[in-house]
């Protein structure tokens, strides 16, 4: 192994002798490595990676493979805890045209499908190496290669960028000058997707003086872990940073499911995130160990229902005498009723009635009693009352059940006061009745119900009631009656009783007979009379017949009676008629004083002034001083248990965006978009992100995104909207590029126009208008989404998309000019905006103004510049275009006008036959990046991604298009023979093919 001069040596710690080791190297994990157990340099495992191999802890010779020989080479020496590590250098500085290679041995991927590389090295400052010249470097380059097997070879595969793959030029945080002492750089870099068993790592080195002290390659995983009552296993990442791996779960044990699917996702940094379903511990069990364990509950506790309570002591009364109960069993005698829960105390029945007096009216009596002494632990006391007839005397006697004519008052069973009324008992009979208290568990008792009881004997018994009445003559003055006696007389009659008035009157008279006849004297003639009849013996008066009428003949003319008798119901109705009348205009009064006097009556009639009767005008919810009422009054509220969350589709602003279902009573099942708000929201959060569903929820319009609802009183907080199943429309555009004809381009344009148009009709402006904001469902129809959330984003320099201007956010590519330079947003600026809808539809969501800085696009419009057609682009769509971004906005067209322009371009389909020229529109040089220069990429597949076709750069490769010269000959059939089926693909990279045929003619020399 040579030496390099002291000179141009990377620095690196001392070579000092070896010191014996304090303790020992922990050893590399094995393939298959439980969760988390990744080594750093204390040899401690962390969590969320695992590792694949790391040279820090290797001391014998790596015996990497170099080229050439003269380039890299193995260096012995010590780390910064004078641990002895190999490492590899090269400084050939003072030679140029350097290209050395160094590749490690084959390393096993184990299902990873993305690797994360971790370098420590070192790098000589060229400035302060004497004379060497101009190729010195401080940069060195990272590949990999992927195989199935171990196959490398010394020449194989060969040592350029293909078939390796590069990953990144690696540049030095700090470099070092040969007074200065070694300073270790680290960098990480990833890639992925991995496909085959295995990989190695390359470093080419173009003329850097520099160490590599150590190489770690590792992956990122999502450590085991147990979440909701559920078990989740180890989860590697997905093949891109962004990518949410799914990991499904199962219940702990002594767990059951209350929603399913049971799964989490795994991020791309080994987080877990957006738990969906949950399971909690079934009946007997308490979550324990922090909820990650469902345990038995102890002999003498219970818990009968599932869920995160704990286990509770059995109720009085009651015992358990084995673990994991659900319910605890009553002591002897002591019950619970059905309707009671198990968490109830067990009860018993209630002890006897107490002190129960009787007092005896002839055939009827009035008990009453005490409270029990013992309820039995229950509020639920009820009384029976048991009648028994008696016969015989003394030992003798025999009881059996009345019949049903004896009444009792209120009932005679299910009593809850302490007293009764009995009637239409026998006259001279024994009775006995038992008095019973009964409660929840009587029916669970094998013994009877507990009683008192009470002995009587009825005196003499009144007569019963008289039959009905005969007439046996009428007079203008008389009516003679007659009636058969009681059917049970009870006695001797000694005379009846008959009570009458006249029915129009109600004034009652009486007249005595000792005959069942009587005949009434003094009456009015043709009036109408009532009669009832009672009996009388020794023992009283009976009960009066039921009312019978009779009535009066007629002596004279009865036409005045019959007005008369007429008149107080004509009197009557004509005073009810009245006051209808009246009660109608005072509650018209009533209202409309609510409606001049009520909280909004200043708001509501200054607003008349402005608006036309039956316009429906938005109103902003940050104008109410409370924001939730805006919620309630806009967005109908949803019970969580309607809403079934299925999967993660996104992330919004403030939370995961999730696909899922929507079941509500009455109504059919449909497919929803979940907008959810993060744990650990702020008040201030909590109101912007439900802002957007109060300005949604005054929408009602087909080309506008619909609110389902919100849930607003569990958590997560949601916004409920319809399903779009083809999402956002640029990336629609993208991955269908050049699948459209013009007029189903034209007709989602015109859809998001008529959506505007409703939109600017109720005075609302969007201000973020763009193709990310427009939804596509399955039958191509575009909506509008995404209201109010730019005036609440927060500062955020990773995304290039919103930059800040005088205090806010705003989508510079996308925003008129008076609205960049003085926040003047109005539906005219909506309208420029739209023109850049426009211009990305017709370019199948490529990005407006390309690579441009946001800087660099104010400065074009600012000098008149605009955005030239896209390929294929009709001119009066093109047209359209510019007249939306007029600089005075008001000379740009009103989303009515362009609605009728785009339907007269649907019905007049040859206007749209004529294709706009690449140099339309103003100063178009500027702009004009449709025909990208060839010789400004150094591989064909550099330029396939400069057309956006990069997709089939593998394909060209395979088929052995990898020259310029070789693609600017291919024809339509070698596309279709290297898998480009796309017909909207084929003539992007044919058109673009002739654009570098025509480049060719004019730099290539004219040979001869």
């Amino acid at each position: 192994m040579k030496s390099l001069p002291a000179s141009l040596a990377p620095s690196l710690p001392p070579s000092f002798p070896p010191p014996p080791l304090r303790r020992p190297l922990p050893p590399l994990p094995p393939p298959g490595a439980s969760a988390g157990l990744v080594l750093n340099c204390g040899g401690i495992w962390l969590e969320g990676e695992g590792t694949l191999m790391d040279t820090k802890w290797v001391t014998s010779e790596l015996a990497w493979t170099s080229h050439p020989e003269s380039g890299w080479e193995e260096v012995s020496g010590y780390d910064e805890a004078m641990n002895p590590i190999r490492t590899y250098q090269v400084c050939n500085v003072h030679e140029s045209s350097q290209n050395n290679w160094l590749r490690t041995g084959f390393i096993w991927r184990r299902d990873v499908q993305r690797v994360y590389v971790e370098l420590k090295f070192t790098v000589r400052d060229c400035n302060s190496i004497p004379n060497i010249p101009g190729s010195c470097k401080e940069t060195f380059n990272l590949f990999y290669y992927e195989a199935d097997s171990d196959v490398a070879s010394a020449s194989s595969p060969f040592w350029m960028e293909n078939p390796y793959v590069k990953v990144d030029t690696i540049a030095p945080d700090e470099s070092f000058s040969r007074l200065d002492a070694g300073r270790v750089n680290t960098k990480v870099r990833s890639f992925g997707p991995l496909s085959k068993a295995g990989f190695y790592l390359a470093f080419q080195d173009q003329g850097a003086c520099m160490s590599l002290i150590s190489v770690r390659a590792f992956y990122k995983k999502c450590a085991s872990t147990t979440a909701g009552f559920a078990l989740f296993p180890e989860t590697l990442t997905g093949a891109e940073p962004t990518s949410l791996v799914i990991a499904p779960g199962t219940c702990i044990p002594n767990a059951v499911e209350v929603s399913v699917p049971l799964k989490l996702y795994c991020n791309g940094d080994g987080e877990w995130m957006v738990p969906v379903g949950a399971c909690t511990c079934a009946t007997g069990h308490e979550p324990a160990a922090k909820e990650s364990q469902c345990r038995p509950c102890p002999p003498g506790s219970y818990k009968a229902k599932q869920g995160e309570g704990p286990c509770l002591p059995c109720p009085p009364n009651s015992r358990t005498t084995s673990p994991a109960a659900s319910i605890c069993t009553c002591h002897n005698n002591f019950y619970r009723a059905d309707s009671d829960s198990a968490d109830s105390a067990c009860t018993t029945v209630p002890s006897p009635p107490r002190g129960v007096i009787s007092n005896v009216n002839e055939t009827s009596l009035i008990l009453e009693w005490s409270e029990p002494r013992d309820l039995g632990g229950r509020d639920d006391l009820l009384y029976n009352v048991i009648c028994k007839k008696c016969h015989g005397a003394g030992g003798a006697s025999v009881c059996s059940r009345c019949d049903d004519n004896v009444e009792f008052v209120p009932r005679q069973l299910g009593l809850t006061e302490r007293r009764v009324h009995i009637s239409h008992l026998l006259a001279h009979t024994r009775y006995t009745f038992e008095v019973q208290a009964v409660n929840g568990v009587s029916g669970k008792s094998p013994l009877p119900p507990r009683y008192a009881a009470v002995n009587i004997t009825t005196n003499q018994a009144a007569p019963s009631e008289v039959p009905t009445l005969r007439l046996h003559s009428s007079s203008g003055s008389s009516l003679t009656l007659s009636w058969a006696p009681p059917e049970r007389p009870n006695g001797v009659i000694l005379d009846y009783e008959m009570k009458y008035f006249e029915k129009s009157e109600g004034i009652a008279s009486t007249v005595t007979s000792q005959m069942n006849s009587v005949q009434l004297d003094g009456l009015r003639p043709d009036a109408r009379y009532v009669v009832q009849v009672r009996a009388r013996t020794v023992a009283g008066y009976g009960q009066y017949s039921r009312p019978a009428e009779f009535e009066t003949t007629s002596e004279r003319g009865s036409g005045a009676q019959q007005l008369q008798e007429q008149l107080p119901l004509i009197v009557g109705s004509a005073t009810a008629g009245l006051v209808f009348v009246v009660a109608v205009v005072v509650i018209a009064i009533v209202c409309l004083r609510k409606q001049r006097h009520g909280s909004d009556s200043e708001y509501t009639e200054k607003l008349q002034q402005y608006i036309t009767p039956g316009m429906k005008v938005y109103i902003d919810p940050f104008t109410y001083e409370d924001p939730n009422e805006a919620v309630r009054e806009f967005a109908k509220e949803i019970d969580v248990s309607c809403v079934k969350i299925e999967e993660v589709i996104g992330a919004g602003e403030f939370g995961e965006v999730c696909r899922g279902r929507l079941k509500q009573p009455g109504r059919r099942e449909v497919f929803v978009a979940i907008k959810t708000l993060k744990v650990g929201y702020t008040e201030r959060q909590r109101r912007d992100f439900l802002s957007e569903a109060s300005i949604m929820g005054q929408f009602d319009h087909p080309n506008i995104i619909r609110l389902e609802g919100v849930v607003t009183k569990s958590r997560p907080v949601m916004i409920l909207t319809e399903f779009m199943e083809n999402c956002a429309l640029d990336s629609f555009l993208r991955l269908n590029d050049g699948q459209f004809t013009v007029i189903q381009l034209v007709g989602m344009l015109r859809g998001i126009a008529a959506g505007m148009k409703y939109l600017s009709e109720m005075n609302y402006v969007h201000r973020d208008l763009a193709a990310r904001n427009i939804l596509v469902n399955s039958n191509l129809v575009c909506k509008v989404s995404d209201f109010g959330l730019s005036r609440f984003l927060e500062d955020d320099p990773s995304d290039p998309t919103y930059t800040s201007s005088l205090g806010g956010k705003i989508p510079i590519r996308w925003t008129a000019p008076e609205a960049i330079a003085y926040r003047k947003f109005t539906s005219a600026s909506d309208v420029w905006s739209y023109g850049i809808v426009m211009w990305e539809v017709m370019s199948y969501g490529e990005r407006p103004y390309w690579d441009m800085s946001n800087q660099d696009v104010i400065n074009a419009v600012e000098q008149d510049y605009r955005l030239p057609p896209p390929m294929d682009c009709p001119t009066a769509l093109h047209q359209l275009m510019l007249d939306c971004w007029v600089r005075d906005r008001n000379l740009r067209p009103k989303f009515s006008q362009i609605v009728n322009t785009l339907d007269k371009l649907i019905r007049n389909a040859a206007s749209l036959k004529v294709i706009a020229s690449a140099q339309s529109g103003m100063s178009q040089p500027l702009l004009d990046r449709t025909v990208p220069d060839y010789t400004t990429f150094t591989t064909v597949g550099d330029w396939l991604d400069a057309i956006k076709m990069g997709r089939y750069k593998e394909s060209f490769v395979s088929a052995g298009f990898a020259s310029f010269d070789l693609v600017a000959q291919m024809t339509a059939e070698d596309l279709l023979r290297i898998g480009v089926t796309l017909a909207g693909h084929q003539k992007k990279i044919l058109s673009s093919i002739q654009d570098m045929r025509l480049q060719m003619n004019q730099t290539l020399p004219v040979q001869v």
